[in-house]
């Protein structure tokens, strides 16, 4: 199974691809989508969303995973956030993939054994499960945690999935 993993931002959009067979997990990419803080939201929102669809058209992953929002202190920054997030879970469903959500609390328990990890904590655990990665920097680092989340609870979000079209 190969699976995205997406750590949203309205700057840097983090990206991993992993494959998972059986209990084995394998590194396969990594990455940032940027957009231009000059250009106005929307064309921001725009440059996320053909960003993403190029790497999954790339790679192409049976199946998503995207770390939920936390709350900022700033109202505005938090509203910015949840709009590059809900692009970062529209471009895998409109692409056909299964797409998972995942707390970043639940993502640091899953890949450092702690759920307030430091982010430092978070891409080192990766390098380590995932020889090769890093390189990419910590919001590539964030996706590659999210997608590995993904591959340890996967099958508990497939039952989730199949008993909501029930």
């Amino acid at each position: 199974m190969r699976i995205i993993g997406i750590d949203p931002g309205l700057q840097r959009t983090g990206w991993g691809v992993i494959d998972a067979r059986d209990n084995r997990l394998s590194f396969v990419a990594e990455g940032t989508v940027t957009s231009d803080a000059k250009q106005a939201l929307a064309q921001r929102l725009m440059q996320l969303h053909d960003g993403l669809v190029e790497v999954i058209e790339t790679w192409s992953p049976e199946q998503a995973a995207v770390e939920e929002t936390f709350v900022n202190k700033n109202p505005t920054s938090t509203l910015k956030l949840g709009q590059a997030r809900g692009i970062a879970l529209l471009v895998p469903a409109r692409l056909g993939l299964v797409v998972g959500e995942y707390t970043p609390n639940l993502v640091k328990k899953t890949v450092v054994g702690a759920g307030h990890a430091a982010k430092d904590q978070v891409m080192m655990m990766v390098k380590t499960l995932l020889p090769g990665s890093g390189n990419a920097g910590p919001d590539a680092a964030d996706a590659l945690a999210v997608a590995i989340c993904h591959a340890h609870h996967r099958e508990t979000h497939n039952r989730i999935v199949a008993g909501e079209r029930r």
